[in-house]
């Protein structure tokens, strides 16, 4: 009795807007991969949040942790806060955290309009730069080694 191959089922392309089932699918899929690649395990989500008085979002900032890494994804202050000193308590206290939890380096990108200076004057050194950014911006990559007290 000899079984026949069955060939795969077709495949189809879409293209569509956002997909929130495609985006975990392939968070998931990708973070099992990188764990088996590393063994460093999952990322941990890192967020740090400023609120004002009446609970209102002053800044906030979001990370996460990996193994000996720390990745910043997003850093804001509200406007009417901006140059009150909420970006470097939040920077710092996300960098503490993540040598905390272990790690011993720190990256994060800013676009040239953003706050490139920002990351430079808390001893962010710049590792590259992406161009074609809209408006002819570039994105800066930025890396810092944490002080640790393991």
């Amino acid at each position: 009795m000899s079984t026949a191959h069955q060939p795969p089922a077709p495949a189809s392309l879409q293209v569509g807007d956002k997909d929130e089932a495609l985006r975990q699918r392939l968070d998931d899929e990708l973070t099992a991969f990188n764990g088996r690649a590393t063994g460093a395990g999952e990322p941990v989500p890192l967020s740090v949040r400023v609120t004002d008085s009446a609970g209102d979002l002053v800044g906030g900032l979001t990370a996460w942790a990996w193994g000996s890494l720390c990745a910043i994804d997003m850093l804001w202050v509200r406007e009417d806060q901006r140059h009150a000193g909420w970006g470097s308590k939040l920077l710092r206290a996300a960098e503490e955290e993540g040598a905390r939890r272990g790690c011993t380096e720190v990256i994060v990108s800013s676009f040239t309009f953003q706050a490139p200076g920002f990351y430079q004057g808390h001893g962010y050194r710049e590792t590259g730069r992406t161009e074609g950014i809209p408006g002819g911006h570039q994105d800066v990559h930025f890396h810092k080694a944490l002080k640790t007290d393991h």
